[in-house]
């Protein structure tokens, strides 16, 4: 018999004889079978890589069920991560919601019925300096790209992002009274 015949051999009777105890004890600590089964596989796995020789084992029991132990114990932690991770994310997402509520909440319907809002706005509009404000108009009413404009009016397209700087700047100290619809309309 070769040796890798015999260590096959050797290998199917060590599998047969622990697969199932190592599942059913992985099993009590990492509570879903998927799981448990996942790590006594990777474990056998590891072991027909490395082709170890069970007979030189003094005690093969104690060798695979302290494997197993920590295999079991690296899943619980990196699990437990993930779930803490998780949490943690739920738990921003949450108070975000709450936020984004609150502050909705607390808009004042006041300016938004306010009748002459597009007249404001329309001022603040018109008061950018001319290629500022024809920039800003084709950028944000009429929804062009930068690289449109910079074809169009044949600039570059730092000169539209320093051109735009200006007019978001000078719209927002335009329109301070009305930060809310600033960012609504032109952010």
């Amino acid at each position: 018999m070769s040796a890798s015949t015999e260590y096959k051999a050797q290998f199917e009777e060590v599998y047969l004889s622990f697969f199932a105890r190592m599942k059913r004890f992985a099993l009590q600590y990492v509570i879903r079978e998927e799981d448990a089964e996942n790590i006594v596989q990777d474990i056998f796995f590891e072991l027909w890589e490395k082709q170890l020789g069970f007979t030189s084992f003094v005690n093969l029991n104690g060798f695979l069920f302290m494997m197993l132990k920590n295999r079991c114990i690296d899943f619980l932690r990196r699990k437990t991560l993930e779930q803490q991770a998780a949490e943690e994310m739920q738990s921003e997402y949450i108070r975000t919601l709450k936020l984004k509520f609150e502050s909705l909440e607390a808009l004042n319907n006041k300016f938004l019925n306010e009748p002459n809002i597009d007249t404001v706005i329309q001022n603040a509009i018109e008061s950018l300096p001319e290629k500022c404000r024809e920039i800003f108009v084709m950028n944000k009413i009429e929804g062009k790209k930068q690289k449109v404009i910079a074809q169009e009016l044949n600039i570059s397209i730092n000169t539209i992002e320093s051109q735009m700087a200006i007019a978001y700047k000078k719209l927002k100290e335009a329109l301070k009274d009305y930060v809310l619809l600033f960012l609504f309309f032109f952010i």
